[in-house]
């Protein structure tokens, strides 16, 4: 027994990953190498690094037909245009809300929320955070295999999915051997990716903002010129009219928000890299809108030019208009497609990597700091896609897209808490090593490592929308909650964060300031080991005197 206790011992230092020396048992469960503040030395992402991030993550397959609904639902091609334009501009500034926490003071989204959920509390919203960026890398990780489709394709015409082989999946699976295996050399080749650290993989994100927008452009100009002109589309007027209008709009701007909803929540994983908060801000700000707004232009002209070019109803998709080009096209056109697919491809990997493969570490190194970093957390992520079979969520039958879409009513709640905490409650005010103290002393433990009034605003704020989210999901609900529906995000987040702030006012809680008053750039010792220190104060230079301790039983 012994021997096997040794054994099993020596197995689990040798998986352990790095940590700072010195740690309790407690704070093993709480920091890694990766969780901890990041170091100068790794604070590499200047405000170019942030322009290349986002306008790479724009040109994606999901961002190109981000207007197709809307259009669909009734809007012209000008006023879905002008929901991404608005709806985009209000996700930018919420990205810049959260990410300014951490570019000021360097921690990622697990350890932001551990301030206003609790230390132990947090692990909720960041389990949530984790199991949704598992699903959606399989789901995008799907959609990068066809792109691998076409890829083939173009070199071999035979690369058919609509051929029947042998041995080939059951018609009513979702795939074929053709999809499945695309989808498995994309997913393989995905792997190297999450390698690299992040600091480095601003690289990926650069390369993808100069290559993939370039593609993007000429398939523009190539379905353009075949068109002969831009298309029926740009000629339609709206379908709709009156309040009919007018929700169908306010839906518009809030699609374009819930594409961006885990984003928002997740934004501190990549701004704590940043060299100063600064660098973080406006070029996050102007580049959200444009670069989103730039690339639901071009999927509009190019799905209008389609109507042309075949006759019949816009195809939307543009990775089955390009499969269209392969079946009408000789091998110059094929070619063409290749490069483009060959985009789309890295696209959809840069895509994956920011907001799922990155995140899901991220979110996965907070629920097991002692044995998972964000590579292993990464790779995690990467396996549960794969094994989660995600052709069967993407059927025409299958209404799993809407309750992933619809999810923004919970991430909501969480943004609505984190932000209210910063900016309205402690004022910009963290006491970074605390937020990796386990013990009771610690003003971020509150009630058995559980903060009950972000909870309490938390379900509220899920509450309000929780019933109109049924109906969303195809159940008859009365019309009020429909409209409160309609605009989740913006209830959701404002019952969340109005609440705590109200239980926070009324039921003070510990380490707040009473003015303004951000100390990021003071934390020069980023150890969080206990040492010799027994009152778990943080240490500055010189102590704010503005800094209001008040007991966690205090009313």
């Amino acid at each position: 027994m012994a021997l096997k206790k040794r054994t099993i011992s020596r197995v689990a230092e040798k998986l352990a990953v790095e940590s700072e020396p010195g740690l309790t048992t407690a704070q093993l469960m709480l920091t890694n190498h990766d969780l901890k503040p990041v170091e100068p030395e790794r604070r590499q992402w200047g405000p170019w690094n942030f322009v290349a991030f986002w306008v790479a993550d724009s040109f994606n397959i999901n961002t190109w037909m981000i207007s197709s609904s809307m259009i669909v639902g009734g809007l012209s091609w000008w006023q879905s245009w002008l929901c991404v334009w608005i709806g985009y501009t209000i996700s930018g500034f919420f990205i810049c809300l959260t990410g300014r926490i951490g570019a000021t003071y360097h921690i990622g989204f697990p350890v932001v929320a551990r301030s206003s959920f609790g230390i132990w509390g947090s692990l909720w919203p960041v389990f949530n955070r984790a199991a949704m960026a598992c699903v959606w890398y399989g789901v995008q990780a799907y959609i990068g295999g066809h792109c691998v489709y076409l890829m083939i394709r173009a070199i071999w015409l035979s690369w058919d999915r609509n051929t029947i082989r042998p041995g080939d999946f059951s018609p009513d699976s979702g795939t074929s051997t053709a999809d499945f295996v695309s989808f498995f050399i994309f997913w393989f080749c995905s792997l190297p990716a999450i390698w690299f650290p992040v600091h480095k993989i601003r690289h990926l994100f650069t390369v993808k903002s100069y290559f993939v927008p370039c593609a993007g452009i000429a398939f523009l100009i190539w379905a353009v010129v075949r068109a002969g002109g831009i298309g029926p589309i740009v000629k339609q007027p709206a379908r709709i009219e009156g309040s009919e209008l007018a929700w169908e709009f306010v839906k518009g701007v809030m699609s374009s928000i819930a594409n961006f909803a885990t984003l928002i929540v997740n934004d501190p994983d990549f701004a704590r890299f940043a060299g100063k908060p600064r660098d973080a801000l406006w070029s996050q700000f102007f580049t959200i809108p444009i670069g989103f707004a730039v690339t639901s232009f071009i999927g509009i002209i190019v799905s209008s030019s389609s109507a042309v070019i075949y006759g019949g109803e816009p195809i939307w998709d543009p990775l089955n208009l390009l499969e269209m080009f392969i079946n009408d096209g000789g091998s110059a056109q094929r070619f063409g497609v290749f490069v483009i697919a060959a985009a789309f491809a890295l696209a959809q990997l840069g895509t994956n990597i920011a907001a799922n493969s990155v995140s899901a570490g991220t979110d996965m190194t907070a629920l097991l700091p002692r044995f998972i970093n964000i590579r292993r957390g990464g790779y995690i992520c990467a396996a549960v896609g794969l094994a989660m079979c995600p052709w069967t969520l993407l059927t025409s039958s299958n209404k799993f897209t809407t309750y992933l879409s619809a999810y923004s009513v919970f991430l909501s709640s969480i943004a609505g808490v984190m932000i209210s905490d910063y900016y309205f409650v402690r004022l910009g005010y963290l006491e970074v090593k605390e937020l990796y103290d386990g013990r009771r002393s610690g003003p971020y433990f509150f009630h058995y490592g559980i903060h009950w009034r972000a909870y309490v605003a938390y379900i509220a704020g899920i509450l309000i929308n929780v019933v109109g989210f049924v109906g969303a999901i195809g159940v008859d609900v009365p019309i009020g909650a429909t409209y409160i529906f309609n605009v989740n995000f913006f209830t959701g987040f404002g019952v969340s964060s109005g609440l705590y702030w109200a239980l926070c006012k009324y039921f003070p809680i510990p380490a707040v300031s009473d003015r303004w008053m951000e100390v990021g750039d003071e934390v020069d010792d980023l150890r969080v080991a206990y040492g010799g220190d027994q009152s778990g104060s943080q240490e500055f230079d010189e102590q704010p005197e503005k800094v209001v301790r008040t007991d966690e039983k205090m009313v």
